[in-house]
């Protein structure tokens, strides 16, 4: 990849973009399978699609990378906030909205 001073056309600068987009979809699709196996994981210990402590511990990490990367924190809370809903309603259609109950 080149940097974005090394671009010396808008075509060049497209096409880094379209590059680094193509890496973006694919880290979204590898962060899919480890929801996939979150999936498989959490009935064994008891856990809940959602747990609200790990929704805010992800959001606090992914703002504080935010703001080390020179991004904005808000608009990447924002991304992920979505993402993570997005994760919990996969969660959900398999394990339901509960924790299971221990019998």
């Amino acid at each position: 990849m080149k940097a974005p001073n090394e671009c010396q056309s808008m075509q060049d600068l497209r096409d880094e973009i379209d590059a680094l987009d193509a890496e973006i979809v694919a880290a979204l699709a590898r962060r899919a399978e480890y929801i996939d196996r979150a999936i498989e994981l959490k009935p064994a210990e008891g856990m809940a699609a959602r747990i609200e402590t790990r929704v805010e511990d992800v959001v606090r990490n992914v703002r504080v990378r935010a703001m080390a990367e020179g991004l904005d924190p808000a608009l990447v809370e924002s991304l992920w906030r979505q993402l993570i809903e997005w994760s919990i309603a996969r969660e959900e259609e398999v394990l339901g909205p509960e924790a299971p109950t221990e019998g």
